[in-house]
């Protein structure tokens, strides 16, 4: 079996324009990323995949693999998938897990590789897994830059969303999810994926999976044991920075 990590970046971000570039102790925040997800075991390649010739330049430049994509895409799921069509065909090579790790993980762990690949290795019935992690402070369940997620019993996606949901007005005692941007795809999914049309839904709340829970199809949710933070804004980034400067 042969796992491929593509993670899309690009510098025009609408909340925070150049972010992939921005550095955290001396080095690009995409750097950090690249170099975490790199140091996983169970994956046969990792690749960047960007619009942006300064990102493509830097990876290089540190020995990586980038690949150039198109500037049109609204997704970062469909940048992935053109850069899987190149890097097969320039390797030679179908792949059969994709594994999306966004641009601004930079606190993202080796080991949530695995977490996240885990269920689709065991179950080719299981087309998309995503890792999720508790919200543990009311401004993050408050703040729109993190996504929340409810899930059935059997820990399949019900909804993404912006807004903070599930409701904490009666049962304080349900717990408040996060979507962690480690999601892999089976190799053909990311494909069918890339064909469907966007959705109602997704383009509202700006969240990739929505599109697949609209067209009827399911995501399983993976709990990680590891705490991490993504970067929305300058703030997160500075936060980032004190989180990580403890590690």
């Amino acid at each position: 079996m042969k796992i491929l990590a593509i993670i899309p970046a690009r510098m025009g971000s609408s909340r925070f324009p150049g972010k992939p570039m921005e550095k955290i102790h001396g080095k690009p925040m995409i750097g950090h990323v690249f170099e975490e997800v790199l140091r996983s075991d169970i994956l046969d390649k990792v690749a960047v995949a960007t619009c942006d010739t300064v990102i493509y330049d830097y990876i290089v430049s540190i020995g990586g693999k980038a690949v150039m994509t198109g500037n049109h895409h609204e997704r970062a799921s469909d940048r992935c998938a053109e850069a899987l069509l190149k890097l097969e065909a320039e390797y030679g090579i179908k792949y059969d897990i994709v594994v999306m790790v966004q641009g601004d993980e930079p606190m993202t762990h080796p080991n949530m590789i695995t977490e996240a690949v885990q269920p689709l290795i065991k179950d080719k019935n299981i087309k998309i897994s995503n890792l999720i992690a508790k919200i543990d402070t009311v401004e993050e369940f408050e703040d729109r830059n993190c996504i929340k997620v409810v899930c059935d019993l059997g820990l399949n996606a019900i909804y993404f969303s912006r807004e903070p949901i599930p409701t904490r007005s009666k049962d304080k005692s349900v717990s408040m999810n996060k979507q962690v941007c480690v999601i892999p795809f089976q190799r053909d999914f990311l494909i069918e994926y890339n064909e469907m049309e966007p959705t109602p839904l997704e383009i509202a709340e700006s969240v990739d999976m929505m599109r697949v829970l609209e067209h009827g199809m399911k995501v399983r949710m993976v709990p990680t044991k590891y705490n991490t933070k993504a970067v929305d804004t300058k703030e997160d980034l500075q936060h980032v920075e004190r989180l990580m400067a403890k590690k």
